[in-house]
């Protein structure tokens, strides 16, 4: 259950003296003393809640608050659904890749960027291979040519210490 926030004040706990009323039925009735509003609200058997508190005079409207408090939850709730989670996929390889090695990779690559998961891709390079920079980029270039149809490159190649890393997000 989602929690509603804390600082919607209602009923007695309304500490400014006056307010703009906005009555049950939506119509302005302009700006009242607080003690009015909470009587025109017991008249209505609802509550006065607090729905603008930063404004001057703070703005209250007579309503059913579990109602309120009901449709605030559910509208999180439905843009808690429409939120999209990326999620980042990492591939490990290496300057001196295999061509099937590389095949396996390269399906795994494209398997992610359906799912809609964005790929980091790291050329790990050790001892003398640091001398051989051009035949890890020829690699990450390639990845970069296999994957045009499923992903966009988001981070071109870029070397940070013994790693050349590429970040490749879905269409």
């Amino acid at each position: 259950m989602v929690a509603i926030k804390s600082y919607i004040r209602i009923n007695d706990a309304i500490r400014s003296p006056q307010v703009r009323l906005i009555g049950p039925d939506g119509s302005q009735m302009g700006i009242v003393a607080v003690r009015k509003a909470q009587e025109i609200a017991i008249q209505h058997e609802l509550d006065l809640v607090e729905v603008a508190a930063q404004v001057t005079p703070p703005v209250c409207r007579v309503m059913d608050f579990s109602k309120f408090k009901y449709d605030q939850e559910k509208k999180e709730r439905q843009a808690k659904k429409h939120q999209k989670l990326v999620r980042m996929k990492e591939i490990r390889v290496k300057p001196n890749i295999d061509i099937h090695d590389y095949g396996v990779k390269l399906k795994q690559v494209q398997v992610f960027l359906q799912k809609k998961d964005k790929v980091k891709i790291n050329l790990f390079f050790r001892g003398r291979q640091m001398e051989h920079m051009d035949l890890g980029r020829k690699i990450l270039d390639k990845f970069i040519a296999d994957t045009q149809n499923d992903g966009h490159i988001e981070k071109a190649p870029l070397l940070e210490g013994k790693i050349m890393s590429l970040l490749i997000a879905p269409k």
